[in-house]
């Protein structure tokens, strides 16, 4: 190990970047020992402190304990997501149930706690501001939904199942890794690759280089691999090969298998609701929530499940037509979906990838993002390409206001690899705050967009592009934050209100202007042409029952897991499939996260019984970007000063109700989401 310790101070790096060049596996260990007993030594001064508790000796100084542990933290479990390696996944292993064990002694602390109680009993007493007021209900919430006011035995067993919990969302997230990279589908001949466009043959042939395979071609289970693959094979054995892995990551049996896994965190939770007085976990998890109870989610999922289902048969009839038509005698199965989804959005729409990709280059999608933000937000991205970050493909950019003020650092990691976890997320090496002196956010978007071979454009899908949109719309959230408090900064609001900011950004993706600025194509230059815009809008709705059924499938079972007991006898297999049986799930189509796989849900906490919240944001996305068509104008000024200043910018300073009334000045209504996705009056 190397005698300088890059976790002993702040980093002194440009723009408080990490010095992620000087850091090596061996650093971490000692790193989060050390942090962890000073965050310890604070929490204890904070709790016995003599002086009677006041907002700023107990709340504000529990905002500022932790410093040391939240340095190494935030570099490490980014770098277990983005840039893994076995090193890494052994730490992760070792320090999730540390970590749990260690906040856990945090939230039961008696005495601790007692201080927290009395600021908040006394709250009408205290000369508190609005924000001041936010943070103390919520530091108070996260004390009694950590425990605090259990009796000894139930926090020693509460603390016990939060530290099992951590250790096996772990091992889940690890196991779905493992399956993804270590599978691969060669293609050997010309006729393995059928179908395929040159752009994905050269795809294929990175991606097999990338593994070490020179002059060969392989298909992964990176999503922007195997989807592709789906769409465009002319092969359907070798299409049902890809799919079957693809949807069965996490239940092929061995030491990756997560069915057990998915058992045992599903008993705990439910135990752990209910030794906090919920009925069930989907209870105690949605009571934090907009959603409030199960109940009302269901009513959200059911009322868009019969109009998709009835969409996604007309689909399916059309899709069986189409294909009996090119001389198939086969039923359509799951493995032909997208592929003759793909020719029926062609025969009806005059639309295929290969015409649509060369317009979507990611160069010119990512620059697309910016005018976006600088158009409704007045801010504008330089890149920086002299920082040294964590992996060579990712990409950094000092962000600005008009006045050249400086906002934050984003950073873009695009490229899939191997040591990558699959999946698009937003996350942060540094949250914004105002605790101690203006704290600015560095920002990061990660994506697994598959790499192109060297001196061609990275080349996106319609789909591909949409993500970038909704992650930087995530990524936005976190650099726009304007908060006092690291506890409301950027996204810390619930899981529900979450994803409006980055759903509402994708809508400026499909703006004419937009596209015909940005859309260029990577050989001519030539901007996109309009009846190829209007071709893509025309087919905004194209198979969304399906892509409706797919995700309102999952959500179902994700909330049907966390109605169970502590004491259900669990098959994970038998349970997905008698939900799906009971809801009349088609079978032509597969959830859209099968279960053993399901790293939303299992993989941590974040999203179980919460993976229905991109619906419910969908709704409130969908009311919102109608208050720009309202005006006649997508980028009205006043419309996206009132979106940055009670959404973007405002964190977690209000409910998400209060919130979303201030910006639009009520409630959203369930009519735009379903126009948006073609299911008024499908049924």
């Amino acid at each position: 190990m190397s005698n300088k310790d890059p976790f002993s101070q702040d980093s002194t790096r440009p723009f408080g970047l990490p010095p992620f060049d000087e850091i090596t596996p061996e650093h971490y260990r000692p790193a989060f020992d050390r942090g962890i007993a000073a965050h310890l030594a604070e929490i204890d001064a904070i709790a016995n402190n003599p002086v009677p508790p006041t907002f700023q000796n107990t709340i504000e100084a529990l905002e500022r304990a932790g410093r040391d542990l939240r340095r190494v933290g935030r570099v490490f479990w980014n770098l277990a997501g983005s840039n893994t390696s076995p090193e890494l996944q052994a730490i992760e292993r070792d320090m999730s149930p540390i970590l749990a064990r260690h906040y856990s002694s945090i939230y039961m602390n008696p005495a601790l706690f007692a201080r927290v109680d009395l600021l908040w009993r006394d709250r009408a007493e205290q000369r508190l501001d609005d924000e001041q007021m936010r943070v103390l209900e919520l530091t108070h919430r996260g004390f009694v939904r950590s425990g605090a006011k259990l009796n000894e035995d139930d926090k020693k067993r509460l603390a016990a199942i939060v530290e099992r919990l951590a250790t096996l969302g772990t091992k889940f997230s690890q196991n779905v890794l493992a399956d993804e990279s270590s599978w691969t589908l060669p293609l050997a001949t010309d006729d393995d690759m059928a179908g395929m466009s040159e752009a994905m043959r050269a795809d294929a042939a990175r991606a097999a280089a990338d593994r070490s395979k020179e002059g060969g071609h392989l298909v992964t289970l990176s999503r922007s691999s195997v989807e592709p693959f789906l769409q465009f094979s002319a092969r359907r054995d070798l299409r049902k090969t890809a799919f079957e892995a693809w949807t069965k990551r996490g239940e092929n049996g061995g030491e990756t298998d997560n069915r057990a896994i998915i058992a045992e965190t599903v008993r705990l939770r439910a135990e752990r609701a209910r030794l906090l007085g919920y009925e069930t976990f989907a209870h105690f998890k949605l009571d934090d929530t907009m959603a409030k109870t199960p109940e009302n989610v269901r009513q959200l999922l059911e009322s868009v499940w019969s109009p998709a289902r009835a969409r996604a048969a007309r689909e399916r009839d059309a899709l069986q037509a189409l294909a009996r038509r090119e001389g198939s005698n086969a039923d359509i199965e799951a493995h032909d979906w997208r592929h003759y989804s793909e020719k029926l959005r062609k025969a009806q729409y005059d639309i295929d990838d290969a015409e649509l990709k060369p317009y979507l280059s990611l160069d010119s999608m990512i620059e697309a993002a910016f005018y976006t933000a600088g158009r409704l937000f007045d801010l504008e991205f330089i890149e920086n390409k002299k920082l040294t970050l964590y992996h060579p493909d990712a990409r950094a950019f000092e962000v600005r206001d008009r006045s050249g003020k400086h906002v934050a650092l984003f950073i873009g990691d695009y490229y899939a690899r191997p040591s990558k976890r699959s999946g698009a997320w937003m996350s942060n090496f540094r949250e914004q705050h105002r605790l101690d002196g203006e704290v600015r956010p560095i920002i990061v978007n990660v994506m697994n967009f598959a790499k192109p071979q060297a001196g061609r454009p990275a080349l996106l899908s319609l789909d591909d592009a949409r993500t970038l949109f909704h992650e930087f719309g995530h990524a936005l959230h976190g650099m726009l934050s304007d908060v006092t408090y690291p506890r409301i900064s950027g996204t810390s609001v619930s899981r529900d209100f979450v994803e409006l900011p980055s759903q509402l950004f994708e809508h400026w993706l499909m703006q004419p202007e937009v596209l015909r600025k940005f859309a260029r194509h990577t050989q001519t230059g030539q901007p996109i042409p309009d009846d190829l815009i209007a071709r893509v809008q025309a087919a905004r709705a194209f198979n969304q029952g399906f892509a409706t059924v797919e995700y309102t499938s999952s959500a179902i079972v994700d909330l049907d897991f966390h109605l169970l007991g502590a004491d259900a006898d669990i098959d994970v297999t038998s349970f997905e499939r008698e939900t799906l049986e009971r809801i009349g799930m088609p079978k032509e189509i597969v959830m859209r996260h099968r279960s053993p796989h399901f790293t939303h849900v299992f993989s941590g906490d974040g999203y179980s019984a919460g993976y229905y919240s991109y619906l419910w944001s969908e709704v409130l996305d969908a009311d919102a970007f109608e208050a720009f068509e309202e005006t006649g104008d997508c980028f009205n000024p006043d419309v996206a000063r009132r979106l940055k200043e009670h959404i973007y910018a405002s964190g977690g300073r209000h409910e998400p109700d209060e919130a979303y009334r201030a910006f639009r000045g009520r409630l959203p209504s369930t009519e735009p989401l379903l126009r948006k996705r073609g299911l008024l009056n499908a049924t």
